[in-house]
């Protein structure tokens, strides 16, 4: 009876350490196969501004010169979907930008929101109108901001790791766009300061969000200082009358010194 009960017992510790390396094996295969890149978003990670757009991409502007072509080029993941889109609001991101995300993702990038708190909006008003309009503008936005915008972070966030959920989630912000006590043509003091503290506000909404979501931030503000508009070497255009879709956007420098090397330490 005493070899039996041994006998079932070192039988039963056998299936346990075999269960226990089979689904360890399969989490390794798991984790191994979860090497595909998936980058989503708005203009930002689009590349609009930066030139060399992939003519398939249309509206969308996706450029050679943006930080998750040139991201995918470096690191030849076993797959690559491109779907970020100029003008992309959070709503836009979930409609037709997630498809590609499934279990074998291991890398995602995103950045979104800006458009969202009417980023063409602000700009267009604090380049035509007066500093009282331009700020009261940006107040508008930062309103939005504190109530609506992190409600719809949650949502797409909450939908890639539901679709993704291997992956490495990296949220990218946005930089500061002016050099503050320089000599410069164009806005206000008053106006270039407003539009930075903005900009703050936006990317402290939106790291606390992906970092609830247990995602990587990814903050670009210090890759780009001394490279914002009015700093002598800009890697942000400033208003470009003969191409206005690509004003106050990243350069290909912008793209390749202030996005590229932030995803990089990040994914």
């Amino acid at each position: 009876m005493r070899r039996s009960r041994l006998v079932v017992l070192l039988g039963s510790l056998l299936l346990a350490a075999s269960a226990a390396l089979t689904g360890a094996a399969s989490a390794q295969a798991s984790e191994a196969a979860a090497t595909g890149y998936v980058a989503l978003g708005d203009s930002y990670s689009s590349g609009v501004g930066a030139g060399s757009y992939i003519s398939s991409s249309g509206d969308c502007k996706r450029s050679t010169k943006a930080y998750p072509y040139l991201w995918a080029a470096a690191n030849s993941p076993s797959s690559f979907a491109f779907t970020a889109c100029s003008g992309a609001r959070t709503d836009e991101v979930l409609a037709g930008q997630l498809a590609p995300l499934n279990a074998s993702t291991g890398v995602v990038s995103i950045s979104v929101g800006g458009n969202d708190a009417g980023f063409a909006d602000v700009m267009t008003t604090c380049v035509l109108q007066s500093d009282s309009a331009c700020i009261s503008r940006i107040n508008t936005a930062k309103a939005y901001v504190d109530t609506t915008l992190p409600g719809k972070l949650d949502s797409v966030y909450s939908a890639i790791r539901s679709k993704a959920p291997a992956a490495q989630v990296v949220v990218l912000g946005y930089p500061r766009f002016y050099k503050l006590g320089q000599a410069c043509l164009g806005l206000s003091e008053t106006k270039r300061k407003a539009i930075n503290d903005a900009s703050d506000h936006l990317n402290t909404a939106i790291q606390k969000r992906a970092l609830n979501h247990g995602f990587t931030w990814g903050d670009v503000r210090g890759t780009f200082t001394g490279h914002e508009i009015c700093s002598g070497n800009s890697w942000l255009h400033s208003v470009n009358w003969l191409n206005i879709g690509e004003s106050y956007h990243p350069t290909a420098n912008g793209q390749s010194g202030g996005y590229l090397p932030v995803f990089n330490n990040a994914a």
